[in-house]
């Protein structure tokens, strides 16, 4: 079985904990979009009144076009439940996202959810977050003045590696769907999660960074050895 069998058994798994009424938060990215094809075909098999917010305009196209109907988030201020996927899964599952681009508007959306849940293929499960590169949004405006002080705060964190802007496929910078760059830091393994977010949080030019900490609630991996669901007070590090 390939990891997007996984991804849809993970998916599958978190499709149960959708109850009629909610307002449901859909991430980005491979896993996520498993998640919201499989949440189509449940709304259409069962007439489910749903409200969704979508973290991206990639996922925004694929719910439409999966028959759900996307709210506009400036006028909601709850979520009751967000489904998304995840690039690394720490210890006491901590993340890290925004491989896809969108962290600043995932991490809105998980912030303002009673519920985030987190599905994977067990390939996302570390034990020490970093080997994926951690994404950080940035404005454009003073970008490298922004970029000296990522670099510096990194390593009063501990952290060393390569800093370096996105491209796009276009052949100039990646540019999120809010307009800002993001900058991906091949730090591997990062000693301190908490530290290192704590210091980019104070960098004026920084929109958001990719440290999801205290967030999940629960992430659901599927893999050779079948589906298992952590929890923050019973996780399996």
């Amino acid at each position: 079985m390939n990891s997007q069998n996984y991804k849809r058994q993970a998916a599958e798994h978190a499709l149960k904990l959708v109850e009629p009424g909610m307002v449901l938060g859909l991430g980005t990215g491979s896993t996520a979009a498993e998640f919201v094809k499989l949440l189509g075909e449940r709304v259409k098999q069962e007439k489910l009144d749903l409200r969704c917010v979508a973290t991206s305009e990639q996922t925004r196209a694929l719910a439409e076009q999966c028959g759900l109907a996307i709210a506009d988030f400036n006028t909601i201020a709850d979520v009751d439940l967000t489904v998304d996927g995840a690039d690394e899964i720490g210890p006491e599952l901590n993340l890290i996202k925004g491989g896809g681009g969108a962290l600043l508007r995932e991490k809105i959306v998980a912030m303002a959810s009673n519920r985030v849940c987190i599905i994977a293929d067990a390939s996302k499960q570390v034990d020490c977050l970093g080997a994926f590169p951690l994404p950080v949004e940035i404005a454009d405006f003073g970008r490298a003045a922004t970029l000296a002080m990522i670099e510096a705060s990194a390593a009063e964190a501990g952290c060393y590696g390569a800093i370096a802007l996105r491209q796009g496929g276009n052949g100039g910078l990646f540019r999120t769907d809010g307009g800002h760059l993001i900058v991906d830091c091949a730090f591997g393994a990062i000693p301190n999660v908490e530290l290192l977010a704590d210091l980019l949080d104070i960098i004026p030019g920084v929109m958001e960074h990719g440290l999801f900490i205290d967030i999940a609630d629960e992430a659901v991996l599927a893999g050779p050895s079948g589906l298992t669901v952590l929890r923050v007070d019973e996780d399996a590090f």
